[in-house]
């Protein structure tokens, strides 16, 4: 079935698939790269999508971020190969060490961790928010040649109360991000 957008969520309770509109297929990855690649991957060969469209929480690196925003670029924040390669990049890989959305926006940073204290990488890299999973669907979309965008739910601050505030606020950027989808719709149509 073709469809012209695919939305890809870690978790429904990230956004309630009862709020979501039936004929916008939702595609729930899980956490982590290796899933978020397997359910691009899968939303692509299933429904042909033009656009992919990103919606999760992250934590935040820069201070002054909260609400619902956008994201411009990812990098993998754990690809930790060095000396082979310096951190971020894979060593011996002709494939982008960083995505670029459609829309401008922050640098999301990417890896199959829960950061839950100070980092200097990201502070030296400008990396503003990080998830678990929008390098991997970008590098997907990358290799499929479709475009994406994502929206990010500051959910945290990404240091040792992360865990309990990302429990607390997990289901409250939906609404927000409906806002936006909606925009995109409309744009299709």
């Amino acid at each position: 079935m073709k469809n012209s957008l695919v939305v890809i969520v870690a978790l429904e309770d990230e956004l309630n698939p009862k709020n979501l509109s039936s004929h916008i297929p939702i595609i729930y990855s899980g956490i982590g790269k290796v899933n978020a690649s397997i359910a691009t991957y899968k939303a692509i060969m299933d429904y042909s999508p033009s656009l992919i469209i990103n919606f999760g929480t992250v934590g935040k690196i820069t201070s002054h971020l909260s609400g619902l925003i956008q994201i411009g670029s990812v990098i993998q924040r754990d690809m930790i190969a060095e000396p082979l390669a310096p951190r971020g990049s894979t060593p011996f890989s002709i494939k982008p060490n960083k995505h670029v959305s459609i829309l401008d926006g922050y640098l999301c940073g990417t890896g199959d961790s829960f950061v839950t204290q100070k980092d200097e990488w990201l502070i030296q890299n400008k990396v503003d928010v990080v998830d678990m999973e929008l390098f991997a669907i970008a590098s997907v979309a990358h290799e499929h040649k479709i475009d994406w965008i994502s929206y990010k739910y500051i959910s945290d601050e990404a240091n040792e109360s992360s865990g309990q505030e990302w429990s607390n606020q997990v289901h409250r950027g939906q609404h927000l991000f409906l806002d936006q989808l909606q925009t995109h719709i409309k744009n299709e149509l």
